[in-house]
């Protein structure tokens, strides 16, 4: 989503680099970065805040007396915008008992389907949410939120026919007690546009229920409208935080930066893709690591812990080891990296890269198409193949392109790369042993590396 304005702002803090910081070049960076917020759709408001507060510390006694300037810069850059996202995390509220989360929002901002996205992150974390359907005017609103409900297996709380929503609420509430749910998700009716009967209706369920959130769901492709948005939902209401949806979207990210600054309500939660368990806490400080390219390594450990089965991680290194690794592991490898995320969320996490958004996308494109690619050539293959690679035979071969549409080159291409990688893992595990049997002294050592080193050898 930041990706224009990341790549902008990097460029000219990279410009500063190496450079001493006069009024002339300050006053030139500072108008390029304010370029690049009103090409990102930021609140005009938020900008002039912004820069003057750049403004303020770049011409501070600090810096100019600093040993690098540019590196000054960075950090001044990097501490404001954290400040304009909100600081720091802020967790959501989950003290009652039950606990009442009401999801407010317009019609098309992704609402009922963050309700259930949040269904899945709170079941993550040891929770048994009830989603609670108060959506009545809205033609099939319920139903949408039922099959969502089916698919996470999550309950979801509704009154046939029923246009009373204080009653709905009230019935959910009790239920929720007697059948052990200790958080109420209240998917609320949204609107084309903010009116006095939507208004009245949240404000009654607020002051009767007294929620422990009140949730803006924003889509983050609206930009400037947003603001509005925000700022006449928490006037009427007094809002406890934002989600922010569609973040991986391709809009320019003016939204995220000026509505924490406009209303003073924290992003506590964002939808980072489609899928259901693609809703994420907000932490600033990450968001603005990956705006400066400076990468969300955190984040991703976060993601890898989520996705990995720790059990199957310990089998499939046994088999690695054993060299074992046949053709259904490299399927199940595969199919757990998809769950990570699209690799071009990934490539902007790791540190270091600086790749151009344009770059990444080609990158990301021909990676995903080349794995399935791959997944075809396995999958032409009989079980007993998948299982044992060493039964792989010309004949064979010949079978399997003919099965998935491939020449023999390329299948004969993806059997080698697969040997090669079966084999490299192999000498891992060899070379782990190695230095394990040599102990720590410095010359156990270099006969370890020597002995590593003529291995390495054989796979070039």
């Amino acid at each position: 989503m930041f990706d224009n304005l990341s790549e902008k702002l990097q460029s000219i803090i990279a410009n500063t680099q190496g450079r001493e910081l006069t009024q002339d070049n300050m006053q030139d960076a500072l108008r390029e970065i304010r370029r690049a917020l009103l090409e990102a759709d930021v609140n005009l408001r938020v900008v002039k805040a912004f820069i003057s507060a750049i403004k303020d510390k770049a011409e501070g006694e600090n810096v100019l007396q600093g040993v690098n300037p540019g590196q000054q810069l960075v950090k001044i850059v990097n501490d404001e915008l954290v400040e304009l996202l909100g600081k720091e995390l802020k967790p959501l509220d989950l003290s009652g008992h039950p606990s009442i989360i009401m999801m407010l929002g317009l019609q098309g901002s992704g609402k009922t389907t963050s309700s259930a996205k949040l269904a899945v992150k709170l079941k993550k974390e040891g929770k048994n949410p009830l989603l609670v359907a108060c959506d009545v005017y809205r033609p099939a609103a319920i139903s949408q939120l039922q099959t969502l409900g089916k698919e996470i297996g999550c309950e979801v709380f509704t009154i046939p026919d029923s246009k009373d929503v204080q009653g709905i609420v009230k019935g959910a509430l009790n239920y929720a007690k007697e059948n052990g749910f200790n958080v109420l998700i209240l998917d609320t009716a949204g609107r084309l546009q903010i009116d006095t009967d939507m208004m009245a209706e949240l404000l009654i369920i607020d002051r009767v229920f007294k929620p422990n959130e009140k949730l803006l769901v924003i889509d983050a492709m609206t930009g400037q409208e947003a603001v509005g948005v925000a700022e006449n939902f928490d006037a009427q209401i007094g809002l406890t935080g934002l989600v922010l949806t569609k973040l991986d979207g391709d809009s320019r990210g003016g939204a995220a930066l000026s509505v924490v600054h406009c209303t003073g309500k924290p992003i506590k939660l964002t939808g980072t893709g489609e899928k259901l368990n693609a809703l994420e806490n907000f932490y600033p400080e990450r968001m603005v690591t990956r705006i400066l390219g400076m990468g969300d390594i955190v984040s991703l450990v976060e993601r890898a812990q989520e996705v990995f089965d720790e059990k199957e991680a310990l089998k499939l290194q046994e088999k690695m080891q054993k060299e074992e690794f046949s053709y259904n592991d490299f399927l199940n490898m595969q199919k757990q990296m998809k769950m990570f995320g699209s690799m071009d969320q990934l490539l902007g996490m790791i540190p270091g890269l600086n790749i151009k958004k344009e770059d990444r996308e080609l990158i990301s494109h021909k990676g995903e198409e080349e794995f399935k690619k791959i997944e075809v050539f396995i999958q032409s293959m009989t079980p007993e193949e998948r299982e044992n690679p060493q039964l792989m035979n010309t004949s064979r071969k010949r079978r399997i392109a003919s099965g998935c549409g491939m020449d023999m080159h390329t299948v004969n291409l993806y059997v080698k790369q697969f040997e090669q990688m079966r084999q490299m893992m192999g000498g891992m595990n060899k070379m782990k042993k190695m230095f394990g049997a040599f102990g720590g002294g410095k010359a156990a050592q270099k006969k370890a590396m020597v002995k590593a080193m003529n291995m390495m050898k054989r796979f070039k």
